[in-house]
């Protein structure tokens, strides 16, 4: 058997059908033998890191590996951005990387390059895979994909990548004579939880401002089940980071919402004001804890829960005051207190739940007025967007304001999912990852939304979701450049828009000529009075549709905390006294 063919019917048997892959001299033997094998085909994108993002959505929607192919040299460069989606996100992927010719490799003769488009690539990614090998020997191959996929998915899970010189590609192996890898598997053991878990039933019965915050590391250790049976049996207010905003429909009883510096003011008021926090499977980057990092939650006690010692160990770098760091698997943790769920007794909390819902009254993300306005309002488009999905609906959204909208404003219903690319956040990454999605949901609808800016850093996908015709519905949200940019120079640069505005420096195609041009029926929503029956016009069309969504330059997201400030302390407030009186703790 080729190498070749070895290498892609293991991923076939992982369970992969389908391989994101751009051809080239050193990846045309590894695509030749996906056309060879039954049971897995390729996907042809426009650009090696639109592929990687496939590849990444591709597995948050399976719960799977995610697989993507380039060539050697300015291929695997491409494909960076994408795999450092990945990485961040703790998305197991498995990268395949043409190499050239073992005997033109440069290997430590100093020059800068040998064999054409050679490039040394297991260095460039180091910092961004769980692991990654250069296969020098074909005898190595199959102990170095077993090992890959059980490290990708071990653990903490991440990308890996295998980089594969073109001639080791071509060699005739016998895969009964390969050396197997095999892993010293760990014995589940959660009596190391005990001391913890004693610390922790003392302190949530002690609390009388409770809430728990859930992280994605939740959805990676597929413990939603555990962590509704703890939520509903203390009956306890949950905090959602945006990798969780879809866990729970909108009207769930016991939400507080999004919180952080993009959050709601209801949400960072509940999280500002709590005596108790119970972080599970979230790190608390700067987005949900603000700046400084010692004003979050600062009168609470604070419970976190984490897979991975170092992001356990930064809080004492980052001067945040903890009271129990637990080092577990999320799933493990939650099993082991539920357990003991009977030892709980929470204190009666109606007046803090109550005080909750008094802050969701008073400051609503989408009040009456701006259903007013002419324009559209990208609160407004949102929350109508929202009202006419159905249940089980896959989002796909890209970064910037599109996305702070979109998880301030949308109303989740059960069973919609919600993905993106949350900490490396990359512009471009919805259209692709859109592709992905429908792709592992056997070409099932996909909702994206994308900035304008956003969807300029691959725009030439649009013709890989037509060439597969795959119902992708893009919303674009056009404002004429980088609005959350624009908001940042509002703060710090006296609104000098250089380089995130048209007037700036940018320039942006019609989109929806370009859409037609690649074989898109399009739509243009200009009106806040239209965008309820554009919206359906578009759902009532088949295929691939763009609906060009025109919002005027100045939105911005409301609210938004300055750096510097305590997340809190939200501009532009709505009445600043009515809001000190309201707080149980005032503001430093």
């Amino acid at each position: 058997m080729k190498l070749s063919d070895y290498v892609i019917r293991f991923l076939r048997d992982q369970g992969i059908r389908h391989i994101f892959a751009v051809s080239g001299g050193a990846s045309v033997h590894l695509i030749q033998s996906i056309a060879d094998t039954s049971g897995i085909d390729f996907i042809c994108p426009q650009h090696e890191q639109a592929g990687a993002m496939a590849a990444d959505a591709y597995s948050r929607v399976t719960r799977n590996l995610g697989a993507a192919i380039s060539t050697s040299g300015p291929g695997a460069t491409n494909m960076l951005t994408g795999v450092c989606c990945a990485y961040y996100d703790s998305i197991p992927c498995i990268y395949i990387t043409g190499q050239v010719f073992s005997f033109r490799s440069k290997a430590d003769s100093g020059v800068r390059q040998l064999g054409f488009q050679e490039t040394d690539t297991v260095n460039i990614y180091r910092a961004i895979t769980k692991y990654l090998v250069k296969i020098n020997r074909p005898e190595q191959i199959r102990f170095e994909l077993e090992k890959a996929v059980y490290l990708a998915k071990s653990g903490r899970p991440g990308p890996v990548l295998i980089d594969i010189p073109d001639d080791i590609q071509r060699v005739e192996v016998d895969p009964s004579q390969l050396e197997a890898f095999a892993p010293i598997e760990k014995v589940s053991n959660i009596s190391f939880l005990k001391g913890n878990l004693d610390e922790c039933i003392k302190l949530i019965n002690r609390a009388k401002r409770p809430v728990i915050i859930l992280g994605w590391g939740v959805r990676l250790a597929k413990a939603e089940m555990a962590v509704k049976k703890f939520i509903e049996k203390l009956n306890l207010p949950v905090a959602l980071t945006w990798a969780t905003m879809d866990m729970f429909p909108s009207d769930y009883p016991l939400l507080v919402g999004g919180f952080g510096t993009h959050g709601t003011r209801y949400g960072n008021f509940a999280v500002q004001n709590a005596d108790l926090i119970i972080a599970i499977g979230t790190r608390l980057d700067i987005h949900h804890r603000g700046s400084p990092p010692s004003n979050f939650a600062r009168e609470a006690h604070k419970i976190i829960v984490d897979i991975d010692r170092a992001e356990l160990e930064k809080f004492e770098d980052l001067d945040i005051d903890t009271d129990v760091l637990i080092q577990s698997d999320v799933k493990v943790f939650l099993e082991a207190v539920n357990h003991r769920i009977n030892e709980i007794a929470v204190h009666n909390i109606s007046k803090w739940k109550e005080q909750i819902r008094k802050w969701k009254m008073r400051f609503p993300i989408c009040p009456p007025k701006y259903y007013n306005e002419t324009e559209v309002n990208p609160y407004v488009f949102v929350r109508i967007l929202s009202d006419e999905l159905m249940r089980g609906d896959t989002i796909v959204a890209d970064t910037g304001c599109a996305l702070a909208w979109t998880m301030q404003a949308f109303q989740f219903k059960p069973n919609q999912r919600l993905f993106h690319d949350f900490n490396n956040t990359s512009m471009g990454y919805a259209l692709p990852a859109s592709i992905g999605a429908s792709l592992a949901l056997g070409g099932q609808r996909i909702i994206c939304i994308v900035g304008d800016g956003s969807l300029q850093m691959n725009i030439q996908e649009l013709v890989t979701a037509i060439r597969h015709f795959l119902p992708i519905k893009i919303f674009v949200i056009n404002n004429g450049g980088y609005s959350m940019i624009r908001q940042t120079q509002d703060q710090w640069l006296d609104s000098k828009y250089l380089a995130s505005s048209v007037v700036g420096g940018l320039a942006f195609p019609d989109f929806t000529k370009v859409a037609q041009a690649y074989g898109y029926k399009t739509l243009i929503i200009d009106k806040n009075n239209e965008i309820r029956n554009k919206i359906r016009d578009v759902f009532h069309l088949s295929g691939p549709v763009l609906c060009d969504v025109r919002i005027p330059s100045w939105h911005r997201t409301i609210p938004q905390a300055k750096f510097g400030r305590p997340i809190e302390d939200n501009e532009p407030l709505l009445n600043r006294k009515e809001f000190l009186r309201n707080m149980i703790i005032k503001p430093i």
